[in-house]
């Protein structure tokens, strides 16, 4: 019961409160870590860098960890109440559905007043790519392949890791998406960064399909296009470098009935709704009634393991 109370109140705080202040939020504390790790690094040598990079990974997983395991091991049972005090907030830190919300509307609102500088500044916190040069039409196709993308990597994913392994499985999720951000790439952490993104790929490979799932799910009651999404996520989930990305975004690109490209990398979907401002709030209202089913499925799935549905 005391998972399901924990989830209960993270999910409660993030959808009423949002994300926790930066000073004590442990996603921050976790940038910071693997930051300070990083300037370590060695400049050169492929070997070096990918073994320092396994190295890194491994020390800001189990320093985060390691913390929430001895909670849950140690603390809890000896005085709930105090474990519920710590875990509810750490439980909270791994979820950012309001904010992901927040962003997308921000860069929306923005574009409803034809404020362009603004809703490119609001792409910050939503996608890493340079959006200096964005028009209209692509500053609202990157908010929503954001959007699609991040409803695995903010919500699902942690949800399912949460559920499979409890506090510390849903922070050891984050502390490794975390990293494949901020290293996880081509160019200079080409291979300082390859085992984050690799463990990041292997992570997401099952909440990324079912978060797939639940949006070609929910269309029927979010506006959405569920056989179109079904085709398109089909045909069209591998065009991504990402072998998980596609899949969300696809599904996104089908529900929507509109294209969703990346110049020179993946185009996803077919033509048809013009990408504007209003497309934006049909992704995010597709998004929030899939979050709400993964929520219910999450409970659902700690209700059957602790035998309260036996």
């Amino acid at each position: 019961m005391d998972d399901i109370v924990v989830l209960v109140l993270a999910l409660a705080w993030d959808a009423l409160l949002g994300e926790l202040p930066l000073a004590i939020h442990p996603v921050a504390w976790m940038g910071k870590a693997a930051s300070a790790l990083e300037r370590r690094a060695p400049a050169h040598g492929r070997a070096l860098q990918l073994v320092y990079g396994a190295a890194l990974v491994l020390a800001v997983v189990a320093l985060f960890t390691a913390p929430a395991w001895a909670l849950v091991h140690y603390l809890k049972p000896q005085n709930t109440l105090a474990y519920l005090l710590l875990a509810v907030p750490l439980a909270t830190s791994t979820f950012a559905a309001r904010e992901l919300i927040a962003a997308a509307h921000r860069v929306r609102d923005a574009l409803g007043r034809r404020d362009l500088p603004l809703a490119r500044a609001g792409m910050t916190s939503l996608v890493s790519r340079a959006t200096a040069g964005y028009d209209e039409p692509r500053l609202v196709g990157a908010t929503i392949e954001s959007v699609a993308e991040n409803f695995n990597d903010s919500f699902v994913a942690p949800l399912f890791y949460f559920v499979l392994l409890g506090l510390p499985g849903a922070l050891a999720y984050r502390a490794l998406n975390t990293l494949d951000a901020l290293i996880g790439y081509h160019g200079p952490y080409e291979y300082l960064g390859k085992v984050a993104a690799r463990a990041d790929d292997l992570l997401n490979f099952i909440p990324a399909r079912l978060a797939t799932l639940l949006l070609v799910a929910v269309c029927p009651v979010a506006r959405g296009r569920a056989g179109a999404a079904w085709r398109v996520v089909w045909r069209d989930h591998g065009r991504t470098e990402s072998p998980n990305a596609g899949w969300t975004m696809a599904a996104m690109a089908g529900a929507l009935g509109t294209r969703l490209e990346k110049e020179g990398q993946y185009e996803l979907g077919d033509p048809g709704a013009a990408l504007e401002p209003a497309l934006i709030t049909r992704a995010t209202l597709i998004v929030l009634w899939g979050m709400g089913a993964a929520a219910l499925l999450a409970m659902a799935a700690l209700g059957v393991r602790y035998g309260y549905f036996a």
